[in-house]
């Protein structure tokens, strides 16, 4: 996943945007433009990823109010 700073989604998100150099295998060489297809793709795997993160969320929080 692509962790370049400054493209756009670089923040530790994963998600291929416009200029992306990075794939799911991988290295695939340096784009300047994506086509809707990947970027749809990539859009529906962020959109999993966050909704893993905020179950994780709401679990802990329950997690936590079950501590006091």
């Amino acid at each position: 996943m692509c962790m370049m700073p400054g493209r756009g989604h670089g923040h530790g998100h994963g998600m291929m945007g416009h200029g992306c150099c990075c794939g799911p295998g991988g290295f695939m060489g340096w784009r300047r433009f994506i086509t809707p297809a990947e970027e749809m793709e990539g859009l529906v795997n962020y959109k999993e990823q966050l909704q893993k993160e905020l179950a994780g969320v709401e679990a802990r929080l329950k997690e936590l109010k079950g501590k006091k």
